[in-house]
């Protein structure tokens, strides 16, 4: 169930009221943007996608039910809005390789956090980062969601489970499957580096 204050915001955004609403998403808009950013890697798309998310909720807030935590609603349209982009752009993907470490004021980086560490420590670190996120945007999409909202955003098994709409054995299952394959990836990238160490 939603928390009281939670409740009474949703109540007045129910009923047309603009800056309940905007009150409400100001709790959730960074998550939702770290959630779309590791989906997509990239700033611009995190922004669009957002918007989407948001937009959506306000036309679909009359569908939601108070039954379950509007968190778990808000995180599912997210991550089927991801997805269903995803899948759109199938075969014409672009990444950028110049949009690293600059996103959201430092948001992103924050959860790694570069301790106290010389240049060259800190330079691997980034390094490894950055090839993470290039290994997570090699899965496929099912088992990208589940490896971003545990291991990126720390979300319970349960929590996911609600979110996807799916068991707990599930999703339990994609994520074993999911890391598997994306050590997988970050293997072969790895030899890829070694044997064309100048590209």
């Amino acid at each position: 169930m939603p928390n009281s204050l939670e409740s009474i915001l949703l109540k007045k955004v129910k009923e047309g009221n603009q800056t309940a609403f905007e009150k409400l998403i100001l709790q959730y808009e960074k998550q939702v943007y770290n959630i779309a950013y590791r989906m997509f890697y990239n700033e611009a798309d995190a922004k669009d996608i957002s918007q989407e998310v948001f937009l959506r909720i306000y036309q679909k807030i009359h569908t939601f039910e108070e039954t379950s935590k509007f968190s778990t609603w808000l995180y599912r349209i997210t991550i089927n809005i991801c997805i269903d982009e995803l899948r759109k752009r199938k075969g014409k993907e672009t990444y950028s390789i110049d949009e690293t470490y600059k996103q959201e004021d430092g948001e992103m980086t924050k959860q790694y956090k570069l301790q106290e560490q010389g240049p060259e420590e800190v330079f691997l670190q980034k390094e490894r980062i950055e090839a993470l996120h290039k290994g997570i945007q090699k899965l496929p999409e099912d088992y990208k969601a589940v490896i971003i909202l545990r291991d990126l955003q720390n979300f319970s098994y349960q929590e996911i489970a609600d979110i996807l709409s799916c068991s707990l054995g599930t999703v339990k299952s994609r994520i074993s499957r999911g890391r598997i394959q994306l050590k997988n990836i970050l293997l072969e990238q790895t030899r890829e580096l070694f044997d064309h160490p100048n590209v």
